[in-house]
């Protein structure tokens, strides 16, 4: 499945680099010293961010919905 991820880039004042983060997922960064290289460490640290995720975090199952009355 395809998705697009927002990737923050800001330049890093002292060494020159450029760092990129993405929005969408906390703590998923990476830096490069220009944007082709920045792109592509950015997709690895995408793919290396999502392969963790599946592993550590078991997936739920949808059980349904209840729709509950009470008095009020």
């Amino acid at each position: 499945m395809k998705q697009e991820l927002n990737v923050i880039i800001e330049k890093d004042p002292e060494t020159g680099w450029l760092v990129g983060e993405v929005a969408e997922l906390p703590g998923c960064y990476t830096q490069a010293p220009n944007m082709m290289e920045l792109e592509k460490n950015i997709r690895d640290a995408i793919t290396a961010y999502l392969q963790t995720l599946e592993e550590e975090a078991p997936r739920s199952q949808f059980v349904g919905t209840l729709r509950i009355e009470v008095n009020s």
